[in-house]
């Protein structure tokens, strides 16, 4: 999947060899009007709110029945890939919205599924609601295989208009110990949790769990949704991760984490997900991924509703999101995510082509880049700013001037002079494909002091 790619560059007492970058991958074709009425050839079209697990038979994305430009039809959109990086269509899931789902809800299309597997089990669990309402329902599908068919196991909680909390967007997952929970819930009253009973996979317990993330309504829009938790046992901690605000224009995904599975869960900051009183509330939740463009190839806007698969050693987070020319397309992403050293996710700015991890030249540092400071409180995409990294360590972007020095391995420090957003920034390098512009190069992602995540790419020498 990979191949060397020589630079040609020297530097002296630098010896590590040149890294290993990914092959090109497959082109966007985005916009691509001949793909609506032919599902085959979607590949990463349509696939909303993506919910990714990793089987025997290779990896599977369940997501929320859209489309573009044609005649919706229900039932769980399902994709294949062998590698992260070629999708292939498989089926819908189920063949229309199940009886007591929609009997409950009025639901005419089935919203971010989610797929654990149980012992020889796979299970299924789908939302069913309309825009805007809380009488909405989480069902579940049990399955042999990940490709069906699915038998109908009925509900798993539902809503209705007079309860604050909405049963959408469930997320089952197990702890450390092995005990099933669901995080689940959205803009309204926020996100809960409870346990699940491992053998019906239905709730182990009467009522609707314990809120562990919440936005204030009153003071600013309060979307929150599309809850995913995750355990990295490296750090002995648990990561929650949610998506904020307008669904089509500002978008984008916090994180926050816990010693236990049941919160509190608090961002770098020392913010409590669940803490409606601190303003103002856009600070809440470390913002990892927002929209942007860099200075050239398309922009994208509104990413959001991850996954984030576990693969051995290796982190990536699979979420939606639309190019900027025509906001009615979502497209699926998948971006590798990397850790600080302090035990915090951060994630690549360019989209997962089968880059891994390696130690870098430290000749290959100093150049022409652009950096993207993915501040908290901007609606919708952040443009890329130059970045200029001299020989002996000068840095300089825009109004900034600083110095960057480098560990001789992966990790790039920048130390700036005078920003008001932050002084010392600590960036994990990593060898990408430059999707905009159609070649390799290096990239960056990492936080600052105050938890804002920075990223960056290699223009030219």
């Amino acid at each position: 999947m990979v191949m060397l790619l020589m630079l040609g560059l020297s530097g002296c007492g630098d010896h590590t060899p040149d890294p290993v970058y990914p092959q090109a991958p497959p082109p966007d074709r985005l916009y691509d009007q001949s793909t609506i009425d032919d599902e085959q050839r979607w590949t990463i079209n349509n696939a909303h709110d993506p919910a990714i697990i990793k089987t025997d038979q290779g990896y599977y994305v369940y997501s929320t029945d859209v489309r573009t430009g044609g005649e919706l039809r229900p039932g769980v959109m399902v994709r294949k890939s062998t590698d992260l990086i070629h999708w292939s269509w498989v089926q819908y899931a189920l063949p229309g919205i199940p009886k007591e789902a929609g009997a409950w809800s009025s639901a005419t299309n089935l919203w971010a599924p989610d797929v654990i597997k149980m012992g020889d089990t796979y299970r299924m669990y789908y939302s069913a609601s309309t825009f805007g309402s809380t009488r909405s329902a989480i069902g579940l599908q049990t399955s042999h295989s990940p490709e069906g068919p699915w038998k109908d196991e009925g509900l798993v909680v539902k809503t209705d208009e007079h309860d604050k909390l909405n049963a959408i967007d469930a997320n089952p997952v197990l702890d450390a110990e092995g005990n099933l929970w669901m995080v689940y819930g959205s803009f309204f009253g926020g996100i809960y949790i409870t346990p699940l009973d491992p053998q019906t996979g239905k709730l182990k317990e009467s009522g609707y769990g314990k809120n562990i993330a919440a936005r204030d309504r009153a003071t600013e829009d309060g979307a929150i949704e599309g809850p995913y938790i995750v355990y990295n046992p490296k750090f002995r901690r648990y990561y929650l991760f949610v998506s904020y605000d307008s669904l089509f224009e500002d978008y984008n995904v916090r994180v926050a984490r816990s010693d236990s599975i049941t919160g509190p869960y608090m961002d770098m900051n020392g913010h409590d997900m669940a803490n409606t009183s601190y303003l103002p509330q856009y600070e809440i939740g470390n913002k990892v991924l927002g929209g942007y463009r860099f200075s050239e190839g398309e922009g994208w806007v509104a990413p959001g509703h991850n996954s984030v698969l576990k693969d051995g050693d290796d982190y990536y987070i699979v979420h939606h999101a639309r190019g900027e020319t025509d906001k009615s397309w979502p497209y699926l992403h998948v971006r590798k995510i990397l850790w600080t050293a302090d035990g915090w996710p951060v994630v690549s700015p360019e989209r997962y082509a089968g880059e891994r991890e390696q130690d870098i030249p430290q000749r290959l540092l100093s150049g022409n880049w652009e950096r993207i400071v993915i501040r908290q409180e901007i609606d919708g995409q952040v443009e890329a700013e130059p970045l200029r990294l001299e020989d002996g360590g000068r840095a300089t972007s825009g109004s900034l001037e600083g110095h960057w020095n480098f560990d001789g391995r992966r990790t790039l420090t920048m130390n700036w002079n005078n920003s008001s957003e932050g002084v010392k920034e600590e960036l994990l390098l990593l060898p990408s494909w430059d999707w905009e512009l159609g070649r390799h190069t290096l990239i960056f992602t990492g936080m600052n002091e105050k938890g804002i995540s920075i990223w960056g790419k290699r223009i030219s020498d």
